[in-house]
This record gives C-alpha cells, structure tokens and sequence, in this order.
C-alpha cells in the first residue's frame, strides 16, 4: 500500500454565519445600557453614523427625504438596501412600538414609573477605613507597622487570618508589641474588628460598652453552642437563671455584630433599568419599550452626497461603512420589534399576573411564547436574557415570567413562583412558638389550593429562598 498525495474536488452545503448575522444575535442578548454603549462604540467608528441631536417640524424636510446623491457607486446598492437608505431614520419610533394607535397616543398618558438617575459615591473599604485610623492614632512608628500588617490580613468579616506568631514573622517585633497593636486595632470602628474569634469578637465589643455582668461573660466564654442549638433549658439550670433572665442576655448579645466587617463587603452598586414599560391604561396594558439615552441614528448627508466625488478607493470605503451602518440600525430595529412582540405575548399569556400579582402567575415556557409569535426559542431566550420589565407590581427580568407548573388535583397546573410566593407567605404568617414544618405546609397547601407538591419540594423551595427550617425559626420566648 503506497502513500499519495491527491487533489479532490467535492461540492457540499454548509451553514456559515455572517459577521452581520452574528451581530444581529449578539444585539438580541445585550440589555438597554449594553445596547447603548454598542451604539455609542458604533457612532465612534462609523463615520458614515450620526445622532440626530434635534426633533424636525412637521413639514420640515428630514435627512431621509433629501434627494440620494445620483453617482454610479450608490446604483450598485441593491434594492433592499437602497429602500432602508431612504426611511433609515427612527421617525415615530414610539408609535410604530407601542401596543397603542397613533390617533390613541394623543390622549394623556399618566406618566408612570419614571427612572430616575442616581448619584452615588464608592464606599469605603474596610482596609483603607482602619488605616486611616491608625494613622491618626497617637502611635509609634514600629506600632503603626505592626497596625499595617494587621490591618491588610483581615478577612471580609473582619476577622484576623493569621495567628499572632505568623504576624511576629512577618514584621521581625515580639509577641508582647504585636499584642498590644492588636488591643489597639479592636477598639478601632468598628469594634472588635481583628479578632480572632466570635468569642473574643463579642467580648470585645461587651468590655468596650462597658457591661461587667459576669453572667453575660460566662454565657459569651462558655455557652455560645448552647445558645446557637436553643438549648435554654440547659443554660438555665448550668447558670441558675431564669428564662426570662436568659432571654434579656440573648436580646443584648443579639444587639452586638458578629461580622465588624460585613457593613464595608461588596462593590460597587448597580441599579436595574428597565427595558420595557407594561402599565394598565383603562381595561388595556399598556406595552412601552425604553429607549431613553439610545442614540437616534441617522446616515450621515455629508458623506451621502460627497459619495459619487471620492476616488475609487474612498468610495469602496464609505460604501462599505454604509452597509455596516444600514445593517446595525435594521438590526437594532429587528432587536426592538422581536423584545417588544415577546413581551405583549407575555402580558397575553400571564394577563392574570399583571391584573392580580405573583400568586396568580401561569406555568409558562419558552415553546409557548416562540409558537405564539413564530420564532425559534432560542430567539425567544436570547431576547429575554438580562431584559427587565417594569410591572404594576415591580420589576420583574423577563426570565422570572417562565417556570415549571404543579399539578392540581382538579386538574390544571399552577406555577413554581406562585407556590414560592405562598409559601412565603404562609410562614411569614405563622406562630413562632410553633412554626410550620415542611410536612404541615404541604398539607396546607393540598387543603387549600389542592397543589400536589412533595415535601422535598417545600423544603427546596423553603431554601431557595433562604428561610431556615421550622426549628431554626422557632422562637421559645
């Protein structure tokens, strides 16, 4: 058997994806403000792109009612695009995306759910919060570096991560000088941060108050597992107390911060922006996209009629601009039309949510939605990632309307949100002294609603939720 080198010619079919395909998906996926940072990018980078910056009057000749500049490059165009050069301009936007007619959007619409802009500022860190205190204390320089070493080995709770012979290493001082910095750090705000336990965290905080009760020392030393198991009885016979005498140690100690630290945690704040307004308006919802801030975009008539005077080269140059401009503004168009036709499918499907709230929400999927409005699902998925919708009842991400149903011994389903919701409910209702357990909801909510639901089920949901179980939240006092 010889090896050869051979030249085939075969003829096959493949799907390939366009770069203006794939710009067409990725602008399904962005949320409004990614949208308008694309846009922004795009006004960059595309001379043949401009924001319109005023409203015409009527009569007033637009940019898109100026003749086309008649040059050879521009017959080249074919007629799709030649028509979307002509009506490339977002007029009536609002009236050709609204679920209300032209003649109806005369009439006064309350304005509803404003955004409003909010100004913040970035909180300080815990580190840098204690170093500026050290720095202002009355300490030595060898003090200030031990602080330092301190200070930038805490973790998120506040807590010290290493031990006091790890920080004797590190800074090349004794035991007794790194003791004594620590005492120092403890009393900085917030108090008992640097500690190396919960134990001494709340000692700490108790001595800086000033209670000398030695019942409470005790109780703080000896008895936090006793307290975090509930066990008061045992308490009360070890300490010879009361119950009511435990329980006004328990409402102090649960007055202190076990994590000095937590309060300076996370990053900057986001705030949510809705893409889309739902409101009711007489018997009729009321469907609004958002397009505050998105730049109204227009080609620019400069270019357009110096197009026939450039060199060759020039010319294929801002002919190409100008189908990548033309492609973006179909695209962001298509992107509005799809996430607003998604969305009054929502609002038809879920009807009874938008009158009524959360405990009337339907079972739900994506199927439903993409058969409804003749779409792929992943269509439908693409534009509902990172989407929120501004309700009569709060906003919502577009995600939250699909979910799983529950069937119901009468028959029909009722969906996985609105058992949430009620069981939510049911415990924010109950007895403290006797909460209800996974069992007793499950049997609730079969005698009520007739839900078949397992009590795994409850219990998964109960911790979606972040609830503790029935003896966690189960209160003696």
């Amino acid at each position: 058997m010889s090896l050869q080198l051979r030249q085939n010619l075969k003829l096959a079919q493949q799907l390939v994806m366009t770069p203006q395909l794939q710009q067409a998906i990725k602008l399904l996926q962005l949320s409004r403000l990614e949208l308008v940072e694309t846009v922004e990018q795009a006004l960059l980078e595309n001379p043949l792109l401009e924001e319109r910056q005023h409203q015409e009057e009527p009569g007033e000749e637009t940019d898109g009612d100026r003749e086309n500049p008649s040059s050879e490059e521009l017959k080249k165009i074919d007629g799709e695009e030649h028509d979307l050069l002509r009506n490339a301009e977002w007029e009536d936007y609002i009236g050709v995306f609204s679920s209300t007619s032209r003649s109806s959007t005369e009439k006064e619409i309350p304005e509803e759910m404003v955004s409003l802009e909010t100004v913040y500022s970035a909180k300080p860190s815990l580190e840098s919060h204690l170093s500026w205190q050290l720095h202002l204390s009355n300490l030595t320089e060898k003090e200030v570096r031990i602080g330092e070493v301190v200070i930038n080995n805490l973790d998120s709770s506040g807590y010290l991560a290493l031990d006091a012979e790890e920080i004797v290493q590190l800074t090349g001082y004794n035991a007794e000088d790194v003791e004594e910095v620590l005492a120092k750090v403890r009393q900085f705000d917030p108090v008992g941060v640097a500690s190396r336990s919960l134990k001494e965290c709340l000692l700490e905080q108790v001595h800086y108050i000033g209670y000398d009760d030695h019942k409470l020392l005790e109780l703080i030393q000896n008895h936090l597992t006793d307290l975090e198991n509930r066990n008061y009885k045992a308490l009360s016979s070890k300490l010879d107390l009361s119950l009511d005498e435990i329980r006004e140690y328990i409402d102090l100690i649960q007055g202190l911060d076990p994590r000095p630290g937590s309060s300076f945690r996370g990053g900057d704040t986001f705030y949510v922006s809705p893409d889309v307004y739902v409101y009711k308006y007489d018997d009729e919802f009321i469907i609004l996209l958002n397009d505050d801030g998105l730049p109204d975009l227009s080609l620019s008539p400069y270019y357009l009629e110096s197009l026939g005077q450039k060199s060759k080269k020039e010319s294929d140059y801002l002919q190409e601009k100008m189908r990548e401009a033309l492609w973006l503004i179909k695209s962001i168009q298509q992107r509005q039309r799809t996430l607003y036709r998604v969305v009054e499918s929502i609002v038809k499907f879920q009807r009874e949510f938008f009158e009524q709230g959360v405990n009337h929400l339907r079972p739900l999927v994506l199927k439903d939605v993409a058969e409804d409005i003749e779409v792929h699902e992943s269509t439908v998925s693409r534009i509902t990632t990172n989407k929120f919708v501004s309700t009569p009842f709060g906003i919502y991400e577009l995600k939250f309307f699909f979910s799983s149903g529950l069937g119901k011994d009468g028959g029909g389903q009722m969906a996985s949100e609105s058992v949430k919701n009620i069981i939510k409910k049911l415990i924010s209702e109950e007895n403290p002294q006797k909460p209800l357990s996974d069992k007793g909801i499950v049997e609730l909510l079969n005698e009520k609603l007739q839900v078949n639901i397992a009590r795994r089920t409850v219990a998964k949901y109960r911790e979606a939720m972040n609830i503790p179980s029935s003896t966690k939240r189960k209160k003696v006092f």
